[in-house]
């Protein structure tokens, strides 16, 4: 498996970017489906029903791609509830969620991190779109991500965590060495990665956090096979 650096997989994007293409929505449109699997799976989900997802939405791309794929699974019938983490929001994708169907949870009454744990304990999946690759090295989560993140790391020391499905890369991993800043980064059972595989989720600390690592093609293949990986496993 090729791993690519954030730099080579922004330069690959870019010209399909220019071009108009609309690489988020293909990105979203794969995350959609490999979520709605994984609801429908039984040794993933155990349970009756459409099955629920929490977003964890950063204020980049990343977070787009996660309300962008929310949007879908709300009009798939999918319970999709939305937790805002970062300073803005991607505003069209927020807009295509809540239009769909998804819950904006409020945050004002009781905090981020008691919010986190009241709705993570009543998702089947956590969506992590708080950061991606526009992030340069590993970048400590800030509040109030961090808290949530912390809040849905307690429950899982508890057993009591639903599955987690980071969006692109486990949030605050450095996307070239694998390198973390520090533990408060949410291990995920499943990372879905765009365009192509990032080395950080095949080295360093964040190897062993990324869980299982599913890809999905937005039209950037033949870009990337004209660079050199960063790493080959």
């Amino acid at each position: 498996m090729d791993g690519y650096g954030g730099d080579q997989i922004r330069a690959a994007e870019r010209p399909h970017l220019d071009a108009g293409e609309p690489l988020m929505q293909r990105a979203a449109a794969g995350l959609a489906a490999i979520v709605g699997d994984l609801l429908d799976d039984p040794a993933a989900r155990p349970g009756d029903g459409p099955g629920s997802v929490l977003l964890l939405v950063g204020s980049g791309d990343n977070g787009g791609d996660a309300l962008f794929a929310g949007a879908r699974l709300a009009a798939d019938g999918r319970r999709v509830a939305v937790l805002r983490v970062g300073s803005r929001v991607h505003e069209a994708g927020l807009a295509a969620a809540l239009d769909a169907g998804a819950r904006l949870l409020d945050v004002d009454r009781d905090g981020p991190a008691a919010v986190a744990t009241s709705a993570a304990l009543e998702a089947d999946l956590v969506l992590d779109g708080i950061l991606g690759i526009g992030v340069r090295g590993a970048a400590p989560l800030r509040s109030p991500a961090r808290e949530v993140v912390d809040a849905i790391r307690e429950l899982a020391r508890d057993q009591r965590a639903p599955f987690v499905v980071a969006v692109d890369v486990p949030s605050g991993i450095d996307v070239d060495t694998g390198g973390i800043a520090d533990e408060h980064v949410l291990h995920a059972d499943v990372t879905v990665t765009f365009g192509g595989v990032k080395a950080g989720l095949l080295r360093g600390p964040a190897a062993t956090l990324a869980g299982r690592i599913e890809l999905v093609d937005v039209g950037i293949g033949a870009e990337l096979a004209a660079v050199e990986p960063l790493i080959r496993t």
